[in-house]
């Protein structure tokens, strides 16, 4: 029979699938030590975030030649070596389709959250104060959303975007894309310059430096906000910082970070930050939707009695 190990969680409707299917599902979270052990009786890894896929699990999983497939119910590959997987002859995939609308709502959440001083009225008026003076906010309609990364997420919040009156901007490594003609494609320097939010919807950075520096946070026009509900990677949080306290950004949301857990205490507990501990696919909706796609993959790659 064949063995899934759930290392991060999974929706339970996709767990009660496998098993009706006929396969065997174990859902258990195990340190790093322990899932090199452990790993080598599984034919497929399901994982989230929490657990790192690195060499060092790979090459213990090809001791036995059991592990045939990972996949990262979400998008990000980032904690998964897949090159080195993948030439051991491990399949590995995600789940892309499933998160787009909660990652671009949750976007927009934090928009709307810096606008409108939502996030700090809740931690002050629980102080005791009443800031209604203090507290004048912005109207995202007529703004300028300038959005790095044209994949599904970035589309997905065009969109919502769009409905509530901003104009759109967005650069992409690939080009524009002649499928929206309401949005306006820009060079990357330009969308620093000229917007007004700038949300970023790229993978992981690879290269040594972030894509926001200190060089492009000299670019970006003053008082715009910036929004990372992508990778902590892609963003300099010693620059941003910068940007914060010399008054050049006047907010930032932020669902991802460097280190998670993060431990940027001065960064978490700005008063012109809006903060969520990587809450992007973390909907009922979105879970339900990754756990029919990991069930989708699962019967396309693995047979029950291979």
């Amino acid at each position: 029979m064949v063995k899934i190990l759930v290392t991060d969680g999974m929706d339970k409707d996709g767990i009660q699938v496998l098993k009706n299917m006929g396969y065997e599902v174990v859902e258990q979270f195990f340190e790093p030590e322990e899932l090199k052990e452990r790993v080598k009786n599984f034919n497929v890894m399901v994982v989230r975030s929490a657990t790192k896929v690195r060499k060092e699990i790979i090459d213990s999983a090809v001791e036995t030649g059991n592990l045939k497939l990972i996949i990262r119910a979400g998008v990000g590959l980032d904690n998964i070596d897949v090159s080195y997987a993948e030439s051991k002859g491990i399949k590995v995939r995600n789940t892309p389709n499933a998160s787009s609308l909660a990652v671009a709502e949750l976007t927009l959440g934090h928009m709307f959250s810096l606008a409108r001083f939502i996030g700090i009225s809740n931690v002050t008026m629980r102080k005791g104060e009443w800031n209604k003076k203090k507290y004048e906010g912005i109207e995202l309609c007529g703004k300028i959303l300038g959005i790095i990364g044209f994949g599904r997420i970035g589309q997905e919040l065009a969109k919502k975007a769009y409905a509530l009156g901003m104009k759109i901007f967005y650069y992409d490594v690939l080009g524009p894309n002649r499928e929206f003609p309401e949005y306006t494609y820009v060079s990357f320097n330009e969308l620093l310059i000229k917007s007004d939010f700038i949300s970023l919807h790229i993978p992981e950075c690879q290269e040594k430096s972030p894509l926001i520096g200190k060089a492009e946070f000299s670019k970006i026009k003053k008082g715009a906000y910036l929004i990372n509900c992508a990778r902590g990677s892609v963003l300099d949080e010693e620059a941003l910082l910068e940007a914060l306290n010399s008054g050049k950004l006047a907010g930032a949301g932020l669902d991802v970070f460097i280190e998670e857990p993060t431990t940027n205490l001065e960064l978490i507990n700005h008063p012109r930050v809006s903060v969520t501990p990587h809450l992007g696919a973390s909907t009922m909706e979105a879970q339900k939707r990754i756990g029919r796609e990991i069930v989708s993959i699962i019967k396309e790659n693995i047979q029950v009695n291979c």
